[in-house]
């Protein structure tokens, strides 16, 4: 045991990846007869992903430990393959290929926070839809009011916290907010988690992690199982206090010219419940632009 979690904390981000998405995959799903007997390992042992991969346990063992750091693109592929990734995390696998081949550059920092006066102009035009500025980080950087006001009380956090992942894990009305809390949950620390395989040094995404690893267990839980998939697009179920439950479809979009920035917006279509609900929530606070530079009230 003292060995393994050795390993868990050393080598590259390559290697935790692999042993991560190892434990995912049951024999059974690889195509494994298992004997008699109790597994000590869940998932696939390193041996057998290494017979199903075609390559020597051994060099295998040293590509988990970070102590092989050239794998091939074909290697990663039947890696990949091997381990049933999806399109997302087989991406993420060649970006992490890529990263251990090579020195760790001084991180840049992050983004700017600042947003282009022609995006909060936008934010505005989609109303009565609620639509929002993230950072790459998920920090809320803009907001029209609908887009403020279906995060149920993060308007009473200073500005500086309000975070979408500290939201979820964090303030108290999450799990009442969302009933699919825990898809929630995940999305956002896949999110991270891709952010950490192309940036792991990066200080606002390590400020954010390091919080959240001490604050909720169940991040820390998370955080290990190194899933990187993400939505940029779906539906959203909302209990919301104020107009009740509504179910919302939701766009991400990537804003060019802002790194990392992206503009998420939810929307019904006109004459449903759904669409009557938000333009009640954004009429609300009619008159008002709201967004997150400007101070909470009180």
């Amino acid at each position: 045991m003292a060995r393994e979690q050795q390993e868990k904390s050393s080598g590259t981000e390559l290697g935790r990846f692999l042993r991560a998405r190892r434990t995912e995959v049951s024999p059974e799903e690889a195509g494994i007869k298992v004997g008699p007997g109790l597994r000590r390992t869940p998932g696939l042992r390193r041996e057998e992903l290494a017979t199903l991969a075609g390559v020597s346990i051994d060099y295998y063992a040293r590509l988990e430990r970070g102590r092989e750091t050239h794998p091939s693109p074909a290697v990663l592929d039947a890696l990949a393959q091997a381990l049933r990734l999806g399109e997302t995390e087989h991406k993420h696998l060649h970006d992490l290929g890529l990263r251990a081949a090579r020195r760790p550059s001084p991180s840049q920092g992050p983004p700017s926070r600042s947003v282009d006066p022609g995006v909060e102009l936008l934010l505005e035009r989609l109303r009565p839809f609620p639509a929002r500025v993230l950072s790459r980080t998920m920090d809320l950087l803009a907001a029209n009011p609908g887009g403020l006001r279906t995060l149920t009380g993060i308007e009473r956090w200073p500005v500086e916290q309000r975070n979408i992942a500290r939201y979820v894990f964090l303030h108290p009305t999450a799990r009442e907010l969302f009933p699919d809390w825990e898809v929630m949950t995940r999305g956002c620390v896949a999110r991270l988690r891709a952010l950490a395989g192309t940036d792991p040094d990066a200080p606002d995404l390590a400020e954010l992690v390091d919080e959240l690893l001490l604050k909720s267990p169940e991040f820390t839980r998370l955080w290990e199982c190194y899933d990187v998939r993400a939505f940029a697009q779906g539906s959203k179920t909302l209990r919301h206090p104020e107009i009740g439950t509504v179910t919302l479809r939701y766009q991400s979009l990537l804003i060019e010219g802002s790194p990392g920035h992206r503009l998420v917006t939810y929307y019904a279509l006109p004459g449903t419940p759904d669409h009557d609900a938000v333009v009640l929530l954004d009429q609300a606070d009619q008159g008002h632009r709201t967004t997150p530079t400007e101070k909470s009230p009180g």
